[in-house]
């Protein structure tokens, strides 16, 4: 993540679906947290999120996130390479993209931050396993090329040597059964997915001071989501629940997994935790399970009560190690939801985020997001044409219940 022109506010990142997404989508989006003690970088999100089936053609999709200074685009071709089978081209890349942020126990270190800008270019291939299956099964293939270009920061150490401006080529490929549509609070998903991911990077060596850091020339992930998020259809309480692990070989400061804060539109699988600065936590290995439990305070269901909580056992990368491999936090947040707006502000708290010396960490945030397409979904939970909420699914989850 990295800043765009406005102070502290981050582009959104890659929130791509494992497939192409047939559901019309016009959003705008809004997340900020802010910590309570402690120097930190101000985390936040703003962008307009478009997806657009039929897009000059009927077997054309076109997906975009835009924000001040950050691009991310996708064209999607339905059926390129075979019924089930598509393409997807892209582009992406902008300003304060790849800045990068460091953290040595609890404590943000100027001297070792820096800005990066970026520019991408990716073809994806989206193939459906289970055609007229209830939950559809999708196998996702993706090739890109990422340039990273480095600057100093204001405070960045005179004597701190910027890694160099490279090329990282990488190749994902995974399965994902179900899915998560890419909004704030979806009423219903479910998914199993699984991912390998290889980065290739040119440019790579010693940098930092007198070489104490490394920028790898291949790095490995391989990572895995279960989640599951139910609305019950009379009382509107909604459960989410999510277990995530990853490993990795050859991790560096910009391959390792990076836990922290509560932004969770901030990238395609984010790593939450509530109460610590975002991603202030850098990990080769982890495990993470995080819930949320919202329920309605009046009649119209429109105010909700939410209460959520993650906990991640981690192995560090090093030379960012802290005392303890299990970190865990928890909050509590007030929504209010009516026709096309939905709005949350939260409190958390981390219990063991190093803090002045001590453990405990807090953050207040706020999430916001305006569907400019709201008034067209009579009922959105029972959409057939969303490749995430089908009536399939629904029928699936509350046999479940």
């Amino acid at each position: 993540m990295g800043l765009l022109l406005l102070p502290g506010l981050l582009w959104p990142g890659r929130i791509v679906l494992g497939q192409i997404d047939a559901e019309p989508r016009k959003l705008l989006q809004f997340g900020f947290n802010q910590p309570l003690e402690g120097a930190a970088p101000i985390a936040g999100y703003m962008f307009y999120y478009l997806n657009e089936p039929n897009f000059l053609r009927t077997n054309l999709t076109l997906r975009l996130a835009i924000a001040p200074v950050y691009l991310d685009s996708e064209l999607g071709f339905r059926g390129a390479l075979g019924p089930d089978t598509d393409l997807g081209v892209g582009l992406a890349g902008g300003g304060f993209a790849d800045s990068y942020f460091e953290y040595h126990d609890g404590t943000f270190l100027r001297s070792n931050s820096f800005t990066g800008h970026s520019a991408e270019v990716s073809g994806s291939i989206y193939h459906l396993f289970n055609p007229g299956q209830m939950i559809p099964l999708n196998g996702v293939l993706r090739l890109r090329e990422h340039f990273s270009v480095y600057d100093d920061e204001d405070n960045t150490s005179q004597s701190f040597v910027l890694p160099h401006d490279h090329s990282t080529v990488s190749l994902r490929t995974g399965l994902r059964w179900g899915g998560r549509e890419p909004v704030i609070h979806p009423d219903l998903a479910m998914e199993l997915s699984a991912w390998y991911e290889g980065q290739f990077r040119t440019g790579s060596g010693g940098y930092g001071y007198d070489g104490d850091r490394m920028l790898e020339p291949f790095s490995q992930l391989g990572f895995a989501r279960a989640l599951l998020i139910y609305t019950l259809p009379e009382s509107k309480q909604n459960l989410s629940l999510s277990l995530t692990g990853g490993s990795s070989g050859h991790a560096d400061r910009f391959s390792a997994y990076r836990l922290g804060g509560n932004l969770p539109l901030s990238a395609e699988f984010p790593l939450l935790i509530p109460g610590y600065f975002y991603e202030e936590l850098s990990a080769t290995t982890f495990v993470t399970l995080s819930g949320e439990y919202s329920v309605p305070l009046d009649a119209a269901k429109h105010w909700n009560l939410t209460a959520y909580g993650a906990i991640a056992e981690m192995d560090y990368l090093p030379g960012l190690a802290q005392p303890g491999h299990m970190n865990s936090g928890v909050g509590i947040g007030a929504a209010y939801h009516a026709g096309s707006w939905q709005v949350q502000t939260s409190y958390g708290y981390g219990f063991e985020a190093i803090r002045d010396g001590g453990r405990g960490g807090q953050n207040i945030g706020i999430l916001l997001q305006f569907d400019l397409q709201a008034h067209e979904r009579a009922n959105p939970i029972a959409n057939p044409n969303s490749p995430n909420q089908s009536r399939g699914l629904i029928h699936f989850l509350q046999n479940m219940f």
